[in-house]
């Protein structure tokens, strides 16, 4: 297993045994406050959502962490689901006495969300979904996944990073966001062999979550670059338009890693919905 890198505050992070599994956390923001909880992407780890506390963090109580395999996380020795990752959600929100919260989530971490919401309809009063969608792999999806663990094994997990950075950032990130990048190239470097490789079963085995939507009581928040190549705007506009009362913001200058590539227009949606859900906290 290759060493990991910690890019985090050191003051705000804790370790927790989950499922038995250590999980690595950061809780930051105003105790007692309304809370919100974010769950990275594949392959990343909770530094992806820094500038996201750092823009909520005066006014709400704010959880991220790594997903298992991920980030600071152990892999333990269970095999990789999106429903063994909503126990591990919903384990860390019990042991941290967390009733009730927001959850925001992008890509893997939107699958995540969305499952968990479903399981744990009390549980949540609120949803933002990031550059993700509802429905399964198809075939096709299937193959390509497969095929991405073959090069893995084959190629290593740089190459890997490298291919995966092509398809993850809008055009324009090329020459804007370079350190933004070389943070995700890192990460995904980071992240184990294995760990990559489950998660990927992960993903491809992962059930279609679009016959909950029209279910769903409480305000979604929906939010997608406009240059996403993986989850696009037609999958987000899919999403809008299955849940009730759901707001959908486009994200300009942004692929599929919105909160990086533009994080001013991200944190301002952001902070426009979740002062809707809890309108006396600001």
């Amino acid at each position: 297993m290759k060493n990991k890198t910690v890019l985090y505050n050191p003051v705000n992070n804790f370790e927790m045994i989950i499922n038995n599994h250590l999980v690595s956390y950061t809780d930051a923001g105003k105790e007692g406050s309304p809370v919100i909880i974010f769950i990275h992407g594949f392959p990343f780890n909770r530094s992806m959502w820094n500038s996201q506390v750092e823009s909520l963090e005066d006014n709400y109580h704010l959880i991220t962490y790594d997903i298992r395999g991920h980030g600071s996380s152990d892999s333990g020795n269970e095999d990789f689901s999106i429903d063994l990752f909503v126990s591990d959600l919903i384990g860390l929100l019990d042991e941290l006495k967390i009733d009730r919260a927001i959850l925001c989530g992008l890509s893997m971490g939107g699958y995540i969300a969305l499952n968990a919401a479903e399981k744990f309809r009390n549980r949540f009063d609120g949803l933002i979904l990031a550059d993700t969608q509802c429905i399964a792999d198809t075939p096709e999806a299937k193959e390509k996944r497969m095929k991405a663990i073959e090069s893995i094994r084959r190629d290593g997990v740089d190459r890997y990073a490298e291919e995966s950075i092509k398809n993850l950032f809008a055009n324009d990130s090329f020459t804007s966001r370079l350190k933004e990048i070389e943070d995700v190239k890192e990460m995904i470097i980071k992240t184990p062999e294995q760990s990559l490789i489950s998660t990927i079963i992960a993903l491809s085995d992962r059930k279609e979550t679009c016959n909950f939507l029209p279910e769903i009581k409480v305000p979604v928040l929906i939010m997608v670059g406009k240059e996403d190549k993986l989850t696009p705007p037609a999958a987000a506009g899919f999403m809008h338009e299955s849940i009730n009362g759901s707001l959908l913001r486009i994200i300009d200058h942004a692929g599929h890693l919105s909160n990086l590539e533009n994080p001013g227009e991200f944190n301002a949606s952001l902070k426009e919905f979740i002062a809707s859900v809890y309108p006396t906290t600001v």
